[in-house]
Formats: C-alpha cells, sequence, structure tokens
C-alpha cells in the first residue's frame, strides 16, 4: 500500500491530483461503508445492499459533480479544469461505489460488512496520508482524526439500521 501511495505522488509534477479526487473519493468512501453497515444492521438483502451502492454510485454522484461543477462556475474557474474536475470527481466516486457493491455480492453478507469497513479504513487511510503530505501536515495524525470521524458515521449508521429494524420487523 506505502508503494501505491509512493508512486502516486509527485514526479516533479502530481501523477494524480488529489483535489480532483479527495472530496468525492472520501463522500463515496464513508457512504458506501455507512451504507453496508447500515443497511446490514436492518437486515436488508445482499441484492438490496449493492442496489443501494448502485444508486449512490449514479444518481448521488451525479447530483455531487454536478454541484461540483456548479460551484466552480461561480467561483469562475477556468471552464476545462472545472469539467476535468468534474468527471475526476465523479468516476473517483463511481468506481469506489462500484469496488464496494463487488465486495458485498462476492461475500457473505456478515463477512462483506466487516470487509466493507476494512476496505473503507484503507481507502479513507490512503487518501488522507496522499493529502496530508501534500499539506505537510502530519499524516497519521491526520489519518487518526478522519478514521474518528468515519467510525462515529458508520456507528451511526449502524444504529439506525438496528432502530428501523426493530421499529419496523
Amino acid at each position: 500500500m506505502i508503494r501505491l501511495i509512493r508512486h502516486l505522488r509527485f514526479t516533479g509534477r502530481q501523477s494524480v491530483r488529489t483535489s480532483r479526487i479527495s472530496y468525492g473519493g472520501t463522500a463515496a468512501v464513508v457512504t458506501s461503508t455507512a451504507l453496508v453497515s447500515g443497511l446490514g444492521a436492518a437486515n436488508a438483502t445482499t441484492s438490496v445492499i449493492v442496489s443501494a451502492l448502485l444508486v449512490a454510485a449514479l444518481a448521488d454522484n451525479l447530483t455531487d459533480a454536478l454541484s461540483i461543477h456548479i460551484y466552480q462556475e461561480s467561483e469562475q474557474l477556468d471552464e476545462r479544469e472545472a469539467f476535468t474536475g468534474t468527471v475526476s470527481n465523479f468516476f473517483a466516486r463511481f468506481l469506489l461505489c462500484v469496488s464496494f457493491a463487488i465486495l458485498v455480492g462476492l461475500f457473505p453478507q456478515a463477512v462483506a460488512a466487516r470487509a466493507a469497513i476494512a476496505w473503507g479504513a484503507v481507502l479513507l487511510a490512503a487518501l488522507t496520508y496522499l493529502v496530508a503530505r501534500e499539506r505537510r501536515a502530519n499524516p497519521w495524525l491526520e489519518i487518526v482524526k478522519h478514521l474518528v470521524v468515519a467510525s462515529a458515521v458508520i456507528l451511526a449508521s449502524t444504529v439506525i439500521g438496528y432502530w428501523v429494524s426493530a421499529i419496523l420487523g
């Protein structure tokens, strides 16, 4: 993993612009992990969880991409730069959401939930590491902070799933 992170870093110029994927990547990872955990706690079937992930991959990502694009236009960002950022954000989110759908489809539900949390933690840590290094911040402190926030979201989603299941049976 560290080799991949080092490879993605700079070679005189950035090979991957983290600013183009950081928002979408973070949102996709945390949302996907929360969906898998929350829907699993609500006793949703594998097909329901995969459907929710694919709907998020398409609908939620398109609306976020459009929102980012409109924001960039309002900031009078260069049109080509705004378009490139929008497309990069969409594809980063889409691919990450699909990776969670594949995990859920491949494993039994109890294993898939744990695998999704582990996969999400690895992805979030890697993205946080890249951003922190770019900012010259302590990457390990940033990783801990971001994982704590993501854990709170996952925990809240799981509690909501159990609560809905208990209320609606």
